[in-house]
């Protein structure tokens, strides 16, 4: 019996994850980050290649490993301003690990506000990694972390420290434990493929090639729902993480498109055709028909509820042109949202439950707005960059992915809440598009 302790193992999360040393002082004293401040000013960030504790290459190796995935994780979040390792007045390795062994002169005379260092041990194949966040103008340890895993954890564990430390740093977890879903070209129709919150271990999860739609995440993060033509017709699937396998969900005759889960996982909301009419209707945990939910003239899509599950936004025709509507689904009372522009879709609520991202078409060009649920504060995050479709949130609210066609083909690219730093993030052969968020995967 293999008794080696991964990442993956329950044990280790509860117990070698706790692993710590901490300063003392609340974390919550620091004032880094304004998350509630859309003009934030970054905080210079230093981060070190960790010591080598054990004398080989490998560790070495391991330690740059560290640092490159350390560094671009953090800067992906947007809070931070990586200082260029070529300013540091110290050679990696030599930076010290503890308050008493770090010279915080040298990094405060090249503007660093936070540090990170740490150490690397390598034993077999049982990789030992200690992580310690300092302020330099403070001249205090913040806190630090210790994990143990095997060598193929590497990047698991330089993301678990990532992920704490935002979490101490803004009280939401970050996105580092998170996944994307999309859907891209393959040489003989489309597929769903899954990659990591950073674009990283690309991955397919439908066979055969066929046409498929809108893959949208299960609330656990075990299940993705999706449409496929792989009938000859539109029909729901569910691919389960757990088994990997892909099952029909609902095939009722006519159109099973843009499933949409309810925030507590049980069940979900699908554009339905089966009575005539394309209406959203509330799916059991089994595929069967809960509740018709609208009844208008116009086609209705596009569901996507509120992260309290009390409200629904969906796409309705019914004034003559695709606009954004809202449910009370207590009342089933309806109101109008969007008024600008003549073709409004994609609603996406954010995680927080104030804003709704989507996509409108103006002047023949699509591009990403976001418009407050009382139908205040609209803004434009997108222009004069393509066509740009399908923004879905990130879980902590602060980032938004969506599809666009500023290098010609369509490609995935992810930007900040208010539309800054736009860029890439799969670069994959073919068209990739409806690309869905998905929550956090449990800590």
């Amino acid at each position: 019996m293999n008794s080696r302790i991964t990442l993956f193992h329950p044990v280790f999360l509860l117990s070698l994850f706790m692993v710590f040393v901490y300063s003392g002082k609340a974390f919550a004293d620091y004032d880094y980050i304004n998350i509630s401040d859309p003009f934030h000013r970054k905080v210079p960030l230093a981060v070190t290649v960790p010591a080598s504790l054990s004398d080989d290459a490998e560790t070495g190796l391991l330690a740059e490993q560290t640092a490159d995935i350390l560094g671009r994780a953090l800067a992906f979040t947007g809070y931070f301003n990586l200082i260029d390792d070529r300013a540091f007045l110290e050679a990696p390795g030599e930076q010290g690990i503890t308050a008493r062994e770090v010279n915080f002169g040298n990094w405060r005379d090249i503007g660093a506000h936070l540090l990170i260092t740490g150490g690397i041990r390598l034993e077999g194949r049982v990789l030992q990694m200690e992580f310690r966040l300092f302020d330099p103008f403070r001249q205090e340890l913040v806190f630090g972390k210790r994990y143990t895993g095997d060598t193929s954890d590497l990047r698991r564990m330089v993301l678990r420290f990532s992920d704490e430390m935002i979490y101490r740093m803004t009280g939401d977890w970050g996105v580092f434990n998170t996944q994307i879903a999309f859907v891209s070209e393959t040489e003989n129709g489309k597929a769903v493929f899954v990659s990591d919150f950073d674009g990283e271990n690309v991955r397919r999860i439908t066979a055969p090639d066929d046409i498929v739609l809108t893959p949208a995440w299960c609330p656990e993060s075990r299940r993705i729902a999706y449409t496929s033509y792989a009938a000859d017709k539109p029909d729901i699937y569910i691919w389960s993480v757990d088994s990997g396998k892909n099952e029909v969900f609902a095939d009722f005759e006519g159109l099973n498109i843009t499933p949409a889960w309810k925030p507590d996982g049980s069940g979900l909301a699908a554009t339905l055709s089966f009575e005539g009419d394309e209406e959203i209707y509330l799916l059991t945990p089994e595929g069967d028909v809960d509740k018709r939910l609208t009844n208008s003239w116009g086609v209705d899509v596009s569901p996507g509820f509120s992260p309290d599950g009390k409200k629904m936004a969906f796409v309705s025709g019914r004034a003559g042109s695709p606009q954004i509507y809202i449910m009370n689904l207590d009342t089933m009372r309806t109101r109008r949202l969007t008024f600008e522009g003549r073709y409004n879709t994609q609603p996406e609520w954010s995680p927080r439950g104030d804003q709704i991202a989507y996509s409108s078409m103006r002047d023949g060009q699509s591009d990403i707005f976001v418009i407050n649920v009382d139908g205040s504060g609209l803004r434009q995050l997108t222009q004069d960059s393509g066509r740009n479709e399908s923004p879905s949130w990130s879980p902590d609210g602060n980032l938004i992915v969506f599809s666009s066609t500023r290098e010609g083909e369509s490609s995935i690219y992810v930007m900040t809440a208010m539309g800054g730093e736009q860029r890439k993030l799969i670069d994959k052969p073919g068209n990739q598009s409806l690309p869905d968020w998905s929550p956090v995967t449990g800590q």
